[in-house]
């Protein structure tokens, strides 16, 4: 009986005392979800359009991540989602909007109405640099100008690309003369007016098409920036580039909302000190020099190149690209927005803007 009664007590002691650590445990857990846990880690999906290997995803949002990583202690991850896999290219936006993804970016171009005033930044001879683009927007943006296109979101980034050139397979580029009929990829609404007014035929499609439509002969050129022409190997097909700032292809990074400030303050200060136009500006930078770095390739090539640095003042292009201009112009008084008032804002912003 003895023996007995001892193994008794002994049982009720372990399992009080392991009641009391499982109790102990508990609390802590609940005190460091109520604190925003020290130690929890919180991860952030960030969807992209790009390839994985595009020196924008590598030399950009890799570091990117990695510094906000750093910053945080490990307790925010960025997790990269390259190539369109999470969400459509011209749906990320509103995917990060709705939660969707946490992080999205993409081109404004890409949906249509979407950021009608923002898109103004892309009119033909606004800038020549992503670096200026990026100034450009900034200014808009910080004056209220375009601010309500992104309310829905938390924003961290808006940058330029760098102007569009046009890059053709056969036929070189001199005069408006030469585009008649060719059928031009066309970036955004804004290029489609100005193509439209040259007399081509503008085809939308996403840039992972390009590459196939190229080759089998669904388009006979594109509009494009130089960075992504190497990026998704259209210098294998393209033969002559025509420079020529007739667009200037622009780029949103933003984050849900919720999901900012679901954070604690020191995480979404993490956030903060990592966005905002030195982020824009790194990444300009970036664009930039891979702008140059391609058209030395193409040079290197043999490549056909021709350079038309001013066309609102060459008297072969000033006129249909003027018309184009206008035409967007237009279609955004017809709903009702100032798209002029932003168009002068636009330019007095570039003057200040050029590097």
């Amino acid at each position: 009986m003895k023996t007995k009664l001892s193994t008794s007590i002994s049982l009720a002691t372990v399992m009080t005392l392991s009641g009391l650590a499982l109790s102990a445990c508990s609390n802590n857990d609940q005190a460091a979800s109520a604190d925003g846990g020290a130690d929890e880690v919180t991860t952030l999906r960030f969807s992209h359009f790009m390839t994985a290997n595009d020196n924008i995803n590598t030399e950009g949002f890799e570091p990117w991540a990695r510094k906000i990583e750093e910053d945080s202690n490990g307790r925010l991850k960025v997790e990269i989602y390259p190539s369109a896999t999470l969400s459509k290219p011209g749906a990320t936006y509103d995917a990060a909007a709705k939660g969707t993804v946490d992080i999205g970016m993409q081109v404004q171009g890409y949906t249509a109405g979407r950021f009608p005033l923002t898109q103004v930044v892309e009119l033909p001879g606004i800038s020549n640099t992503a670096e200026e683009q990026t100034c450009i927007l900034y200014e808009l943006y910080n004056n209220g100008a375009i601010s309500d296109e992104y309310e829905d979101t938390h924003l961290l980034s808006l940058m330029g690309s760098g102007q569009g050139a046009l890059h053709t397979t056969d036929q070189p580029i001199r005069t408006p003369e030469d585009m008649k009929g060719l059928r031009i990829r066309q970036p955004s609404v804004v290029a489609t007016h100005v193509i439209d007014a040259i007399g081509a035929a503008p085809v939308g499609m996403p840039a992972s098409d390009t590459y196939t439509s190229v080759q089998r002969g669904v388009i006979d050129g594109l509009a494009f920036t130089w960075q992504p022409i190497q990026a998704f190997r259209l210098d294998e097909l393209l033969n002559h580039h025509t420079n020529i700032p007739f667009y200037n292809s622009t780029f949103v990074v933003t984050m849900n909302k919720d999901k900012y400030e679901s954070l604690p303050e020191d995480l979404q200060k993490v956030i903060d000190d990592n966005s905002g136009i030195e982020m824009s500006t790194r990444i300009a930078r970036i664009f930039d020099e891979s702008n140059e770095a391609a058209m030395a390739a193409a040079r290197e090539k043999g490549d056909t190149m021709i350079d038309i640095p001013d066309p609102l003042n060459d008297p072969n292009w000033r006129e249909p690209l003027l018309q184009g201009t206008q035409s967007y112009l237009d279609e955004l008084a017809e709903l009702g927005l100032d798209g002029e008032g932003v168009y002068e804002q636009v330019k007095a912003a570039s003057v200040g803007c050029k590097v």
